[in-house]
């Protein structure tokens, strides 16, 4: 029979390949890629070319949602033609020939190399387009059935043997892949349920993206979790097939009359032992992927399945799609998740941040060929807020490099005077101080309020706001005379526009009082911070963010004065407040815990710290993963109060789990998946710091050192200008040198959190997962020292 040849729309680059898997719901999964392939055929104009293939040939579906046209072959007898095509090339053909003169025989490194060059051999010689029918024709929307549904169809599908075509060519399906992509913009593969070597072949061998349809059953999220893993160490550890592989998780069946059971299937309930899928899957993604900190909150906002059925699906999809796509919609969800299915962002990434780059991705390509006012200025404003949005996720070095180039075409179009070049330059001054570059930042807010305080007056806001800014940073240098004199300027002039209990006087003030427990005026700290939590709760009520933290600070300001009972109140009602708003998970609720654990050791209360440690270790590891740093420091020093209590069979077992974590291996076989998973999407995942941004530090720093020039004060300012001047290999040496000093018994507490937090910096600057495993070892044996003496009634100071 002659067949139609087929003409597709020019490609002006190869395309990409996605398998759609389930472990169970293929009809949901079936719908899911067709829903998809409408939508991307229908791109730009109708132009982009699409197929799809069904891979499902045990119980194949695809075709049931578009027109038959009688029968004709597909993948089952697509590839039993490649078979017979390796058959041809025989063990006496030259290509089968230069692989056992090379001695290779699947033994040798270049047989990969051999394979490809069979694999391209054989699928030249077999002509695909008859395998392949047009479905659509308002659209470039192609299918590669599953086969021809003849009488001998199912015999021929049970007897077909993947596991020994891949033996005989373990390059095909790869190249198969590269083979269609190269023809077509999106390839979409339908896999078959359950785990079977054709399932591999679908999820190992052949995407770049892995929709993972998943259904609310432990049954389904489990083989949801043993595929993508099998994946993608598959790809980590064969050379041949390092290539990225992007998940993204779609749940289905969500029933959207029942708010709560919905929220309960996503969330979980903690104190049910109820593991939510969200959180099931980001571990999961942690692990994979070896990124410590990982939250699907946008994402799973955006796309989740409604309970469908399966034959309303074909209807749907028979109509060519719904023409009202409201927020219920099946084109609404799927439309949504083709932002980060397009651009190749992760699931990971929010909505707004995917969104933002886009556009300005678009914009720099449309700026490639010449200025354009309108445009420059929105790419302007894009990259501003898309350093806003990293500045809040602790993401500094993308936030500074999009302020700078924000910076950047604002003076070029607008002046160094207008509005917007200045708040970039405010934002940019306080992302260079909290990442520890306290020159460039002072140089900035020096120059913003000369601009400031010149164009708009002494008394205006934003010259407040620089002045408040410059005297935060010029604290930080370590001169507080002059960063003093600056706080009483804003609160004085604050006071006098809005009055004593204004929130922007009270933040005025707030700051003041950080200034003075940083260089060791703590009674006078002490003062003004009662007045501001005084403030704050009488304004915002006692649970409000800002209340909390000005009463944190306070509770630590306490513990430095020695007044550990009302240090501990205020701190056990901020955790409280936090474990009731944020939940027990979230960041500023482990680092409340961790505070009133220090507040409990230094009252030897060895209980307190057991329950408060035990807390934390629960939550570190559900949230950052087993094998993180800050998880492994929480079980040591557990492991250390359960031997202060007397409990040691519970501190052996615990040891021994710790003794047979490895982090290498745990965060380590990730690293390969994430350098392959993202190419060009700024940071890569493996190269991310540990805890994924700037670990929050204690308000107090060292007191103003009045020692010679070696003291342990002395170093550290050393420490903090390498770290500052980026002399990497200086300050790795000096930080190592530091490790022992900083803990010994002597060290005055403020001083000894400083170098510790200065140590850290470094270590996570160069990603060195051993050294901060080893100084949290030294951490935990000093607290361990200090609590033995607290046991045995001499009064030591741990913090």
């Amino acid at each position: 029979m002659e067949i139609q040849r087929l003409t597709l729309p020019p490609r002006t680059g190869p395309g990409d390949v996605t398998t759609f898997y389930s472990f169970e719901s293929a009809s949901a999964r079936s719908v899911a890629l067709a829903t998809m392939a409408l939508l991307l055929a229908g791109r730009q104009g109708a132009t982009v070319p699409v197929l799809m293939i069904d891979f499902d040939t045990e119980s194949p579906g695809l075709h049931h949602y578009f027109e038959r046209r009688g029968e004709r072959p597909g993948v089952l007898e697509y590839f039993q033609a490649c078979r017979e095509q390796l058959r041809v090339l025989g063990p006496g053909h030259p290509a089968r020939t230069a692989r056992r003169g090379a001695g290779n025989e699947r033994d040798g490194v270049d047989d990969g190399l051999d394979d490809a060059a069979l694999a391209r051999q054989v699928l030249e010689a077999v002509d695909w387009e008859p395998f392949v029918e047009r479905v659509d024709h308002s659209r470039p929307l192609y299918l590669m059935r599953a086969g021809n549904f003849d009488d001998s169809y199912g015999e021929r599908a049970d007897q077909f043997d993947w596991d020994g075509l891949f033996q005989l060519c373990p390059a095909l399906f790869r190249c198969f892949g590269d083979f269609m992509a190269q023809r077509f913009a999106h390839v979409l593969v339908d896999a078959r349920s359950g785990r079977s070597a054709a399932v591999s072949i679908c999820t190992t061998l052949l995407p770049r993206r892995l929709v993972t349809v998943f259904t609310p059953t432990q049954r389904s999220l489990d083989g949801l979790a043993g595929v993508v893993t099998r994946a993608i160490e598959y790809r980590c550890s064969h050379e041949q097939e390092q290539r990225p592989l992007l998940v993204y998780p779609l749940p289905a069946a969500i029933d959207s009359a029942d708010s709560a059971r919905r929220l309960l299937w996503r969330r979980g309930d903690p104190h049910k032992a109820v593991a939510g899928y969200q959180s099931t899957i980001e571990q999961l993604l942690r692990q994979c992927y070896g990124v410590s900190r990982v939250s699907l909150d946008s994402y799973f906002d955006e796309v989740q399945l409604p309970q469908l059925h399966p034959m309303a699906g074909a209807e749907h999809l028979a109509h060519g799609g719904e023409r009202d796509a409201d927020r219920f919609s099946l084109t609404r969800t799927f439309d949504t998740l083709l932002d980060w299915f397009l651009g190749n962002y992760f699931p990971w990434q929010s909505l707004v941040e995917v969104r933002l780059a886009s556009a300005i991705g678009a914009a720099r390509a449309r700026l490639a060929n010449g200025v354009n006012l309108a445009l420059s200025l929105a790419l302007a404003r894009d990259l501003h807020q898309l350093g806003v949005l990293y500045r809040s996720a602790g993401r500094a070095a993308e936030a500074i490099a999009c302020f700078e180039e924000s910076i950047g075409l604002r003076q070029r179009l607008l002046g160094d005077e207008h509005a917007d070049t200045r708040a970039g330059r405010a934002q940019l001054a306080v992302l260079l101080r909290h990442d520890g570059r306290l020159a460039e930042a002072q140089f900035l807010h020096e120059l913003l309020l000369d601009d400031c305080a010149r164009l708009l007056g002494p008394d205006h806001p934003d010259t407040l706001a620089a002045r408040a800014a410059l005297a935060a940073t010029v604290a930080r240098r370590g001169d507080a005379g002059r960063a003093l004199a600056l706080h009483e300027q804003v609160i004085e002039a604050s006071e006098r526009l809005y009055g004593a209990a204004h929130p922007h006087t009270l933040d005025c003030l707030a700051e003041q009082a950080s200034t003075l427990a940083r260089h060791g005026e703590y009674s006078r700290a002490r003062m003004v911070y009662e007045r501001v939590l005084d403030g704050r709760e009488r304004l915002l009520g006692s649970e409000h963010d800002d209340t909390l933290r000005c009463a944190q600070e306070l509770s630590t300001l306490l513990r430095e004065l020695g007044d550990l009972g009302n240090a501990r109140k205020l701190q056990e009602g901020v955790v409280a407040a936090r474990e009731r708003h944020a939940g027990p998970d979230h960041p500023a609720t482990l680092q409340a815990r961790e505070l009133l654990a220090e507040i409990m050791a230094a009252q030897s209360d060895l209980a307190g710290v057991r329950v408060m440690l035990e807390l934390l270790a629960r939550s570190r590891e559900r949230s950052l993963g087993a094998a993180h740093p800050d998880t492994l420091s929480s079980q040591l020093r557990l492991a250390s109060t359960l031997s202060q209590q007397g409990d040691l069979d519970a501190a052996r077992r615990l040891r021994q789990k710790l003794a047979g974590a490895d982090p290498d291996t745990a965060q380590g076989k990730g690293a390969p998946a994430a350098a392959l998973s993202h190419p060009g999407q700024g940071a890569r995942p493996g190269a991310a710091r540990l805890d994924g941004g700037a670990r929050p530090t204690s308000i107090l720093d060292a007191p103003p050192d009045s020692g010679g020039a070696d003291t342990l004060s002395h170093k550290l300012a050393q420490l903090q200008e390498l770290i500052e001047t980026g002399s990497e290999r200086e300050a790795r040496a000096l930080a190592d040198s530091l490790r022992k000093p900083v803990l010994r018994r002597n060290v005055p507490p403020p001083l000894r959190r400083r170098g510790m937090a200065l140590i850290r910096q470094v270590y996570l600057r160069h990603n060195d997962k051993d050294a901060l495993l080893a100084f949290a070892q030294d951490e935990v044996s000093f607290l361990q020292e200090a609590l033995n003496d607290a046991v045995g009634g001499r009064p030591v100071s741990t913090q």
